[in-house]
């Protein structure tokens, strides 16, 4: 798979993203349901994780996963435990935890899950127009759970999307406020900007 890795900067220590998750959108009109329709073309990788989150390919979550390792693997290598980014949107099949799982078991680091977790549901944020404000509520929405035996950890968290990075940014002010968090790495699979 090819992919353009850049590095992406917030709170966190390191941060890189494999792709961009579109080439090229055009509006093609509207659906009967009065939403607009787009003419997608997409990196290999903005495909596959399209592929998984919408049209339920489950195997592109090893494939992810595998790109992740292979194209970012070099970056991470004093990582404790992989971490997903707690979902926005429920849904039966989480595709950030899967391809969290494919890279903990390729790296051979531990998953864990239940660290950071989500407590509320947080629609209103895309509308509001200043990042400090989104972060803010998206903190508010976070809880962290001391499930961590005494020592200080390393953590990668492993998103699908980065577009703003207010999301990555709140989780990882929670994280910073837990004593036994050390480092905090951030993996996105595509990005919106070049």
């Amino acid at each position: 798979m090819e992919v353009n890795v850049k590095r992406i900067d917030g709170n966190w220590d390191i941060g890189y993203s494999l792709d961009k998750h579109s080439i090229n959108s055009e509006f093609i009109g509207y659906n009967e349901y009065d939403h607009p329709m787009f003419n997608t073309t997409r990196t290999e990788v903005g495909e596959a994780l399209y592929q998984l989150k919408y049209k339920d390919d489950r195997s592109q979550a090893s494939i992810l996963g595998r790109q992740i390792v292979d194209s970012l693997g070099n970056h991470f290598h004093s990582i404790s435990f992989i971490l997903p980014m707690p979902a926005s949107k429920q849904r039966s099949f989480q595709p950030v935890k899967e391809i969290a799982k494919q890279v903990a078991t390729l790296m051979n680091i531990p998953y864990i899950d239940n660290v950071l977790v989500k407590t509320a549901y947080t629609a209103q944020v895309k509308n509001m127009p200043l990042k400090e404000d989104r972060i803010q509520a998206l903190c508010s929405s976070f809880a962290v759970h001391d499930v961590l035996v005494e020592n200080t950890y390393n953590v990668l968290i492993i998103d699908d999307l980065y577009d703003t990075g207010s999301s990555l940014e709140a989780a990882t002010s929670m994280l910073r406020k837990y004593a036994k968090i050390n480092k905090i790495f951030v993996a996105t699979i595509t990005r919106t900007n070049p």
